[in-house]
């Protein structure tokens, strides 16, 4: 995940987000899993988000891009999952996220190319003409060192654990970010 706030996003503290607005592309690599029948193992799957304000405020908008490599079952069912079909309301966080978008465009089925070092916890997305992404650790400003920050949110929505890191994104889609060290 890259959203333009600042580290730790303020949203997970019941604050507004940074600008006033939430912005943020997310990327999934599926090591082994499934929805129903339909095995995904192996696929990559991005969302980019825009909404005018807080989520909760709703009037935002989504694209879902889809590894281009899952076949038509396998398309149907990522796109279920990104939009939050089939869950129960508010039960998964991609379905809270699909209720606060009035637009949902059109998906696109693209190459995606995501290296994820956890180790590390770096990251890189490429969907060629349409999104670039990095992500690494905050830096000390001081030494330029790697900063390692956690945030636990014992009841945490989105999630309860999360390493907290630096990131870049340009999207030139229909929904267009720039992001940088954010």
């Amino acid at each position: 995940v890259n959203c333009n706030c600042d580290y730790g996003c303020p949203c997970q503290f019941n604050a507004r987000p940074t600008d006033g607005t939430c912005r943020a592309v997310v990327a999934w690599r599926i090591d082994s899993g499934h929805f129903g029948d339909t095995r995904l193992d192996g696929l990559h799957a991005v969302n980019i988000y825009a909404w005018p304000g807080a989520i909760h405020e709703g009037n935002g908008s989504m694209q879902s891009i889809i590894d281009e490599r899952a076949s038509d079952a396998q398309r149907t069912a990522l796109v279920a999952i990104l939009q939050g079909e089939g869950a129960d309301p508010g039960a998964v966080m991609l379905q809270i996220y699909r209720t606060m978008c009035t637009a949902a465009h059109e998906p696109l089925y693209e190459p995606i190319h995501l290296d994820i070092d956890i180790a590390e916890r770096t990251a890189r997305l490429s969907i060629p003409g349409l999104v670039d992404s990095a992500v690494e650790p905050i830096r000390n400003p001081v030494t330029g060192a790697p900063h390692r920050a956690r945030v636990d949110l014992p009841f945490g929505k989105e999630f309860r654990l999360a390493e907290v890191a630096s990131g870049r994104t340009r999207a030139t889609g229909v929904i267009p970010l720039e992001l940088a060290n954010t």
